[in-house]
This record gives structure tokens, C-alpha cells and sequence, in this order.
């Protein structure tokens, strides 16, 4: 049985590299490229969101700070310091995403439930609104364009490929966590912290350790997003941004690690193709969204293993 679900997981593993690997090689125009760059992006978004949300049951609304600090650590290290700083930039970003969510973290975690959301929002605004007010240093709601990586990563292809191999590290990475004692205790923190206590571990160390790592790789995603846009903005740090990523993760499924990846695929590429269509497509997506939450509670993936395992099951009792 281990045996089998290894070699499974090694063939998605396989697939999903090839796939993403492959991709470049069938598309005809930057644009493509960019539109695969973005759902890499945002798949990493949502995985490292839903290592709150879905393993932990911790509902942040407010990880679009930490999207935007990674933004703007790229951003601003590119218009003040110089096209080299691009690389370390990314390394800046990810600094001050750990201080951050740990001084955040420290106060956030004090509380739960919906307290616990509200705060995220509310310290995820307060940014918003210092980037957006403060516009001789950020630009305020003009943001900063033209940042270009620097050699060779100015190219569309080569930078695909460099974000597909930081994505796939951090996604194995993340795996690798979800599986671990520490995934176990998370999963724990979720059902029953009580006994958790009891156990002697600390809840709200766990807590703390997992909010950091997630918005560490939010900020990542968001720095890697600053070179394929070319340009950041505020709305990377606004709630909506935040709201977009609870829903990846809700449609593509909140128990299943690769859901919130698929689910973020799905939603950007009905984004660009209602987008083409009808300059009423934000209502369109939205419509198509809710049909699609309320007829798939478990999300995508969700829903197809528990139609696979039905189809098994129907099959099984056939053969007895």
C-alpha cells in the first residue's frame, strides 16, 4: 500500500514538473508566458495561504501584506539601489517577511476565530494605507514600473524557468512540512489544541512558527511577481488581494495540499478568457465562482478523489 501511494505521488511529482517544464516549448507569444509565470505565482500564493488556512484552520485575511512586502522589497531595492539589487531584493524581501510576521504574529495570535481574522485585516490595511499615502518613497497609487530583472533574466523564458525551479523548491519544501511531526502537530492545533496543551507543546508557538512560514512564502511569490509584471502597485497589498487567495484555495479545495494550486490555475485563466470577452467580467467571474463553491464544497481536487474513490468502490463491488 505505501508502496503504491510513493509511486502515485512520484508520478504527480513527474507530471506536474513536465507539464510546467514543457510549457514554454507549445506557447507562441510573451503573453502566454506571462500567464503561466502568474499561475505559478499565484499557486504558490495559495499553497503557502492555505498552510494556514487548510492544515492549521487559521482564516488570515490580511497575507497580502506580506505578497506586497515582497513586491515592494523588489520594487523599491530596484528604483533606489539599481537593476542589481533584483536578487538580493528577493532575499530583503524574505527578511522582512519573517521580523514582521513574527512582531505581527506575537500580537495575533493572542486571539482566535474571527478576532483573529479582523486583526490580520486590519494590520494588512494599515500598510495598504501607509504605501499608498506615503507617495514621494512608494509611489503611492501610481506604484513603480519598469522594473526589469537584470542579464539574463531580463528574458521572458529564463525567468519562467527561474521562477518554475524556486516555486517547486518551496512547494517540496511545504510537502515536506505538512508530512512531518511538525505537520502532524499542526494538523492537531487544528482539531483539538486542548489536547495539545496537554500533550506539553505550545499552541501558540506553533502558531507563530507556522504564520511566519507562510508569509514568507507570500512574500516570495510577491517578489517574483514584481519581475514578471514589470511594475507594483498597491492593490498588492489591499484586502481584495487577500480575498482572491481565500478563494484559490476554497475552489480548488482547503484538505487537499495541490488544491489551492489548481484552484488558482482555474481562476486565472477564466479571469483571461471572460476578461477577453465582455468588459462585464468581473460579475460573469464572480457568478461562475459561487456555482461553482456551492456545487463543489470539498473544492476541485476534493471532489474528483471522492469520485475516484466512489468509482473504485463501484467497481470493487462488481468484481465480488
Amino acid at each position: 500500500m505505501e508502496d503504491t501511494k510513493a509511486y502515485k505521488t512520484a508520478a504527480f511529482w513527474i507530471v506536474f514538473i513536465l507539464v510546467f517544464a514543457l510549457a514554454p516549448l507549445r506557447m507562441t507569444s510573451n503573453y502566454q508566458i506571462i500567464l503561466a509565470n502568474q499561475i505559478l505565482i499565484w499557486g504558490l500564493f495559495a499553497v503557502a495561504f492555505n498552510m494556514l488556512f487548510g492544515v492549521t484552520g487559521m482564516l488570515s485575511f490580511g497575507q497580502a501584506l506580506y505578497f506586497g512586502l515582497g513586491a515592494y522589497a523588489v520594487g523599491l531595492s530596484f528604483k533606489y539601489l539599481g537593476a542589481s539589487w533584483f536578487l538580493p531584493a528577493i532575499g530583503m524581501g524574505l527578511v522582512g517577511a519573517v521580523v514582521i510576521s513574527i512582531l505581527v504574529g506575537l500580537l495575533i495570535i493572542r486571539v482566535s476565530g474571527v478576532f483573529f481574522t479582523v486583526l490580520t485585516l486590519a494590520f494588512g490595511q494599515l500598510v495598504w494605507q501607509i504605501t499608498f499615502r506615503w507617495y514621494n518613497f512608494t509611489g503611492g497609487d501610481d506604484g513603480i514600473q519598469g522594473i526589469i530583472p537584470p542579464g539574463i533574466l531580463g528574458d521572458r523564458i529564463a525567468y519562467y524557468y527561474f521562477t518554475l525551479c524556486l516555486v517547486l523548491l518551496s512547494i517540496w519544501f511545504l510537502r515536506r512540512l505538512v508530512h512531518s511531526p511538525m505537520g502532524l502537530t499542526l494538523r492537531c492545533l487544528r482539531q483539538n489544541p486542548d489536547r495539545l496543551r496537554f500533550l506539553g507543546r505550545s499552541v501558540r508557538y506553533n502558531q507563530l512558527g507556522i504564520y511566519m512560514i507562510s508569509s514568507c512564502f507570500a512574500a516570495l511569490a510577491g517578489s517574483l511577481m514584481a519581475g514578471v509584471n514589470n511594475s507594483i502597485h498597491t492593490d498588492m497589498l489591499y484586502w481584495t488581494t487577500s480575498g482572491e487567495v481565500i478563494l484559490m484555495s476554497v475552489l480548488g479545495g482547503i484538505g487537499q495540499f495541490f488544491g489551492p494550486f489548481i484552484g488558482a490555475a482555474v481562476i486565472i485563466i477564466i479571469q483571461e478568457v471572460v476578461g477577453a470577452k465582455t468588459e462585464f467580467w468581473p460579475l460573469i467571474i464572480g457568478l461562475t465562482m459561487m456555482v461553482m463553491v456551492l456545487l463543489l464544497p470539498k473544492g476541485l481536487v476534493g471532489e474528483a478523489r471522492l469520485l475516484g474513490n466512489r468509482l473504485k468502490s463501484f467497481a470493487g463491488g462488481n468484481r465480488g
